[in-house]
């Protein structure tokens, strides 16, 4: 069975090592993406099953990246996963699958990603 691909966008380097050494170990292939305008030429390169995208980036944050990859591709998988809270209940933040607080603790995080596969 082929591997399910994740790309990971957040422009904080640590976050990207922590979350991409947790993912591969739970079997994902996993590409990184350190801001928007990346994340949205991989995307325009290739198919992910699912993008997990942070919120506050510079150049282009989440919800703007959030708006154009929905432009590309209207049927990705996109869970928002950031340190800030009060998006959640941003209308904008809606168009994704699912919200994470992120964490150092990625349990909430792997759910998360079974529940939106459906794995």
């Amino acid at each position: 069975m082929e591997k399910l691909r994740i790309l990971l966008v957040d422009d904080e380097e640590h976050i990207r090592l922590l979350f991409r050494e947790e993912l591969e170990e739970e079997g994902y292939f996993i590409d990184v993406a350190s801001n928007g305008f990346e994340a949205l030429d991989k995307l325009r390169q290739g198919h992910f099953d699912l993008v997990v995208l942070d919120i506050k980036m510079p150049g282009m944050d989440g919800i703007q990246t959030l708006s154009e990859i929905k432009k590309i591709r209207k049927d990705q998988h996109v869970i928002l996963c950031s340190a800030y809270g009060e998006f959640k209940q941003d209308f904008s933040s809606w168009a994704s699958d699912a919200y994470v607080v992120k964490s150092a603790d990625t349990r909430e995080l792997k759910n998360t990603i079974k529940k939106v596969l459906g794995v």
